[in-house]
Parts: C-alpha cells; sequence; structure tokens
C-alpha cells in the first residue's frame, strides 16, 4: 500500500463550518482497526490567487479531554479578558451577498 493510501481512512462522518472568510471540517474518519479519530481542517482562500490554504490537525480519542479542557480554558480566558461579539453567516451561492448579524459568542463543550 502506498503512502497517499495510507493517509486517506475511511471518513465516517463530517461536519462543514463556514465563518466568514474561513471554513473548518471536523471530519471523523477510522483506521485500518477501525479505531475513530478527528481531523481538523482550516481552509481559507487566497486573495491574490484564488488557492484554498488549508492548515490541519490530527486529534486521537485518548487526547480528547485534554482538548476539550484545554479548548474550554482557551475560550473562558478570552471572554473573561476581552469582549468577544462572533458574527453568524448566512451563505448564499454567491459571497458578496453574504450577510452578517452579530449576536453573542456561545461555546460549550
Amino acid at each position: 500500500m502506498g503512502d497517499f493510501e495510507n493517509r486517506e481512512r475511511e471518513e465516517v462522518y463530517s461536519k462543514k463550518v463556514r465563518a466568514g472568510k474561513r471554513t473548518y471540517f471536523f471530519d471523523v474518519k477510522a483506521t485500518r482497526s477501525n479505531d475513530y479519530y478527528v481531523t481538523i481542517t482550516e481552509s481559507k482562500k487566497r486573495l491574490e490567487d484564488g488557492v484554498f490554504i488549508k492548515h490541519k490537525i490530527f486529534l486521537y480519542k485518548e487526547d480528547f479531554e485534554k482538548f476539550a479542557e484545554g479548548l474550554k480554558e482557551t475560550v473562558d480566558y478570552i471572554k473573561a479578558n476581552q469582549e468577544v461579539i462572533e458574527k453568524r453567516y448566512e451563505y448564499n451561492e454567491s459571497p458578496e451577498t453574504a450577510k452578517t448579524a452579530d449576536e453573542d459568542f456561545s461555546f460549550e463543550i
């Protein structure tokens, strides 16, 4: 089996989250032994040439609790020390007509 085949595992579940100029993908994949893990991908279109730049992290099930704890503590710190307003985006086919509505940022794990 080649390197490419080793990296591409069976996708079990996928959630796409659009947030302004970025899109996040939360994908559950399975190893050959059917152990699940999460990949989190940030995708952003580069304005100069229209190329999508992607950053990816792998999160394994034995790290879920520590990761969630760290993320929650970090978000709580920011919320306690700085006003956080999240824009909610409604997407149409053309990005120029995207609407935003200001709402309070909420986060729970």
